[in-house]
């Protein structure tokens, strides 16, 4: 059975430390090929989320450090108190591995949505969030991540690369893309590509995009976007998620914290779920192509420059 990338990444780290044991709630599409290379630090609970976040922390109790997967919607909802009170309150270091989330759902109705994943796992003491862009940006943090003393969410994707990454990696720290402009567009997961895309059409257009990827949202890169507000004409918070309790909200929290004024776009979830579909359409429906990114941004733009100058 051909390895993925991060099968392989997996079965290194088990190989070279006997502490990690690789979990799944049933859900095997990306480790299909671990049961058989790691056979005695592997386990499959079944559908069974609250029951493998218990032994999770029971194994963590021992000195053993769990690596978890299950559909993101099923594992931050359905064993979230389980997460809060066995992980969380004690600070396992339970690694949390979430498939499909937000947009990476597509065909799936609001059930399998996970678009609060990020808002939920945040909400929980000593639990941190990781939300990479790409399969890169996955590979390039999980060995940090994974080595965290903190109970971790990581939410999931092999999405191919748009751009190269900084091969560095620091929780609580953002990846920029370039220095300064017009407008900074804020992002993590599966819109790091749309955000590259939009910048492009902007930049036809003479308007500059600094984009901001950051990587972790818990801990956050409050520097970054105290930067990029103090240097950009506005902020755009761009992610699949709703937007209560996620990137928009940790900027607004930011900002307010810091006392800080500047027009901010959110370009995520209103209080609905997303149109199922393939991935091409669902953008489409949503507004979520670089095209349809970069109009509302001018707009904005437009009249965020209109009511300063009246």
């Amino acid at each position: 059975m051909t390895q993925t990338r991060y099968e392989q990444l997996l079965e290194h780290i088990v190989q070279n430390d006997d502490r990690f044991i690789v979990l799944t709630a049933e859900n095997r599409a990306a480790i299909r090929s671990l049961p058989l290379r790691i056979p005695n630090n592997f386990l499959d609970t079944g559908i069974t989320e609250q029951t493998m976040i218990g032994m999770a922390a029971g194994l963590a109790l021992r000195g053993r450090i769990p690596i978890c997967h299950a559909l993101a919607a099923f594992l931050t909802m359905r064993a979230f108190e389980f997460i809060r009170t066995d992980i969380g309150i004690a600070s396992l270091p339970v690694k949390l591995v979430g498939y499909v989330p937000g947009l990476l759902s597509e065909a799936n109705g609001p059930t399998h949505q996970a678009i609060e994943d990020i808002s939920i796992m945040r909400g929980v003491p000593n639990v941190n969030v990781f939300s990479p862009a790409d399969e890169d940006d996955l590979l390039i943090g999980l060995p940090s991540v994974l080595l965290s003393p903190k109970p971790y969410y990581i939410r999931y994707t092999n999405a191919k690369p748009v751009t190269k990454h900084d091969p560095v990696f620091q929780e609580g720290k953002a990846e920029c893309y370039g220095e300064t402009g017009d407008v900074c567009i804020l992002t993590h997961g599966y819109l790091f590509k749309q955000a590259f895309e939009s910048a492009d059409h902007l930049g036809a257009s003479g308007i500059s995009t600094m984009i901001l990827n950051m990587r972790t949202l818990k801990p956050v890169d409050e520097d970054a976007i105290l930067r990029a507000a103090q240097t950009s004409q506005c902020l755009v918070v761009l992610e699949d998620h709703f937007e209560t309790g996620g990137l928009s909200t940790i900027v607004a929290e930011v900002l307010t914290r810091r006392m800080v004024r500047i027009p901010v776009l959110p370009i995520a979830f209103h209080h609905r779920w997303f149109r199922p579909g393939l991935m091409d359409d669902v953008l489409t429906c949503e507004g979520l192509t670089g095209t349809a990114i970069a109009s509302r941004i001018m707009m904005f733009l437009e009249n965020t420059v209109a009511r300063a100058t009246s």
